[in-house]
């Protein structure tokens, strides 16, 4: 595959790498990547799915969006631009997106900082400090997920805000009483030494009440320590204009900006999915916060980290050689 207007093994293989750091549900990973000899394509892995919480596949999809604006940056950041195809095959949904190449003039040094951010960014569930995240920081955020095609929106107000906890405590409250969620969530949470789900040291050693939140407590005990203090996390939601498998990609992509950009401004995020896991939670969203323009997605907590020193640890990742089929042969 190497070649001039194709990158090398080498360049392809880091670049998935870095893809692979993406955000995803439960850290499922349930991307698939196949590479030919002048393309790559993803794939959404069935085998990966999470049919409690995700019987359409819809965060599944998401997940593999923030994967491929993940690749898109890596790339970029090796001097490729990704011509992506999103879609490209009705006859098999789960092929989400082709992506050829074309060699780039120059790199972005911006592009560089993305891709560090990248290797860097993780989940943080701890409370954040109480320190107000000023307008002018949050603004980028909002400019990038719409530059995916999306909507960031803040709950600005003390309405807004407690509408948006409300709605995530109704989906908590809703999703406590399934016991195959509980089933379902202990075969993702809490391992020592897997390279998928969440390991114990990302979850708070306690579960805060009154703090929004997925409580991994109901089923695994977290080692991570939690500081006494009030979360001071602006909390927000992302939106599309429709509700199929193209928005959900969107929205991915435009998860992935945000968070990357968040990263790089030193602030701390944590995706709240279970707003759309709940009909009744998505719907008092969709009204209450988006004042019915729009599709609720999921829901972020955004704040300053309570040390840069003690970072919230990175979750452990899958091998490449368990998400990549058709590696080519060295050129």
């Amino acid at each position: 595959m190497a070649g001039r207007w194709v990158p090398s093994r080498e360049t392809v293989r880091a670049a998935l790498a870095l893809a692979c750091r993406a955000p995803s549900v439960h850290n499922s990973q349930p991307w698939l990547w196949k590479v030919a000899e002048h393309s790559v394509h993803l794939y959404l892995d069935p085998s990966r799915a999470l049919p409690v919480v995700d019987p359409t596949g819809r965060e599944g999809v998401m997940s593999c969006g923030a994967a491929l604006n993940h690749l898109r940056i890596a790339l970029a950041a090796e001097g490729w631009q990704a011509r992506v195809h999103r879609l490209p095959n009705p006859d098999q949904p789960d092929h989400l997106a082709s992506i050829e190449f074309t060699r780039l003039d120059e790199v972005d040094e911006h592009v560089l900082t993305l891709a560090a951010a990248a290797a860097d960014r993780r989940t943080d569930r701890r409370p954040f400090l109480t320190d107000p995240v000023p307008q002018e920081v949050l603004a980028p955020l909002r400019e990038v997920a719409g530059s995916e095609g999306c909507r960031l929106v803040l709950a600005s107000d003390e309405r807004l805000r407690r509408e948006l906890e409300v709605a995530i405590e109704q989906a908590n409250s809703e999703l406590r009483q399934w016991p195959e969620y509980r089933q379902e969530l202990a075969s993702w949470a809490g391992r020592h030494a897997a390279a998928e789900g969440v390991p114990a040291r990302s979850l708070p050693a306690e579960h805060l009440r009154g703090m929004p939140e997925r409580n991994f407590a109901l089923v695994a005990e977290g080692e991570l320590e939690v500081p006494i203090l009030d979360d001071g996390a602006v909390l927000a939601v992302l939106a599309t204009l429709g509700d199929d498998q193209e928005n959900w990609l969107a929205a991915g992509e435009a998860l992935s900006a945000v968070l990357l950009c968040a990263t790089e401004q030193g602030l701390a995020t944590c995706p709240l999915s279970q707003i759309g896991e709940s009909a009744v939670s998505r719907d008092q969203v969709r009204e209450q916060v988006l004042g019915g323009d729009g599709v609720p997605q999921l829901a972020l907590r955004i704040g300053w980290p309570v040390t840069h020193e003690f970072p919230a640890p990175l979750t452990p990742r899958r091998a490449l050689s368990d998400v990549i089929e058709g590696l080519f042969p060295e050129g």
